[in-house]
């Protein structure tokens, strides 16, 4: 079993045990066939680890669950042959489920399991009630306020709370609730895509905690295009100075576009938006990829970038596409004179993100409007050839 988090937050009562599982059948005295496999990934919602049980009776998901690290199973009594043939695919971690319980090879309690339904139900759940290292609800009513509370009331506890899940979007809810999320979750299912889905979602969350390298440009030209379809994106999260998008005319070499959180005294800042270029520009989305910004709408998600590389995953909210003037900036890189190009709405409020140095630390962007050539840009230089917005090996030339 993976190491869990101890969550941080400060609110709502404690809470008192509650009923078990019914559906949980007796310890079995031999093997079974019900699965849970476990594995610990990372949520960056608080860069902590989460441990996954996949609890299923089809042996496709199984596999699936064990090419993706997750190795630790439950099993219960419908099915002799499961757990033999588990063992011939890969290396596996046995636990048992019983009434109420989950034990291990030596029938030492490793958690507690407990259906919830109703407040009152919810309002018995204390930390300090239970023995069991570990404790697994099953919320049978509501599922984002209980998943709160218990986050909170559980937050200075050394117990790890897991949720049953019978869906990936379920688990979601579970992993995010009040920004810590649970500990960890039992994936209740018998598709092998919910597991697909679960291994992308930590994968993206992984993604987040690591560094992109972001390189110094030098612009070199500057200059007026004439009128083109712009896509400015207003997303649901808020972004700080220095934040903004990654976005370019060549995948090669996407340029960080500026957030309009700056204030000024002609217009009120929109901390969510980023005016963002024409429809014909690449932007980095999560997994790595690229999609061209005429292909957003709400519900997609990008990636917000900072001037230090850091990224975070931002749902969008709106995207407006109407005719602007358009202005060609055009950089090189020190190291091998390679040239990168943009197109961006000629407007004060759309700006470039620069490399903060010496006297102008505090600087975060620069407008288009007063770029100059010599001037110094933060720029992503990644592979240029694309099929689908995934980056593959091949010849390409792209002028």
């Amino acid at each position: 079993m993976g190491s869990l988090c101890c969550l941080s937050s400060s609110l709502v009562p404690l809470y008192r045990p509650i009923h078990h599982f019914s559906s949980f059948p007796k310890i079995p005295s031999a093997t079974s066939t019900s699965i849970v496999a476990s594995s610990t990934s990372m949520n960056n919602s608080n860069s902590k680890s989460k441990t996954v049980w996949i609890w299923t009776t089809t042996p496709l998901v199984v596999t699936s669950a064990l090419e993706r690290g997750w190795n630790t199973f439950i099993f219960s009594t419908q099915n002799q042959n499961l757990p033999l043939h588990c063992s011939s695919i890969g290396v596996i971690c046995p636990l048992f489920v019983g009434e109420g319980e989950i034990v291990d090879e030596q029938g030492k309690r490793v958690a507690s399991v407990f259906d919830v339904s109703t407040p009152e139900e919810l309002e018995r759940l204390r930390p300090d009630d239970e023995q069991s290292e570990n404790i697994v609800v099953n919320l049978l009513d509501w599922q984002v306020i209980p998943a709160e509370n218990i986050i909170a009331a559980f937050h200075n506890s050394q117990k790890k709370v897991f949720a049953v899940s019978n869906s990936t979007s379920e688990a979601k809810i579970f992993l995010e609730a009040l920004e810590h999320g649970l500990d960890g979750i039992v994936l209740k299912v018998e598709d092998v895509e919910h597991v697909l889905e679960l291994k992308e979602y930590f994968e993206k969350r992984t993604e987040e905690s690591n560094l992109l390298s972001l390189t110094k440009v030098t612009i070199t030209r500057i200059q007026a295009a004439g009128m083109g379809d712009r896509v400015c994106v207003d997303l649901c999260s808020l972004m700080k100075p220095g934040e903004g998008l990654m976005v370019g005319s060549f995948a090669r070499g996407l340029f960080l576009v500026h957030s309009e959180c700056l204030e000024s005294n002609y217009i009120a800042s929109r901390p969510f938006r980023v005016n963002a270029g024409p429809v014909h520009a690449y932007v980095a989305v999560p997994g790595g990829r690229t999609c061209y910004l005429s292909e957003l709408k709400s519900g997609k998600e990008v990636i917000v970038v900072d001037q230090q590389g850091r990224q975070r995953v931002a749902i969008i909210g709106r995207v407006k596409i109407e005719t602007r003037p358009l202005i060609l900036v055009e950089a090189k890189r020190d190291s091998d004179n390679q040239t990168f190009s943009i197109l961006l709405q000629n407007a004060e409020t759309v700006a470039l993100v620069c490399l903060p140095q010496g006297e102008a630390a505090s600087k975060t962007a620069v407008p288009v409007t007063s770029l100059k050539v010599g001037d110094e840009v933060l720029l992503r230089v990644q592979g240029g050839a694309r099929h689908t917005g995934i980056e593959i090996q091949e010849f390409i030339v792209e002028i």
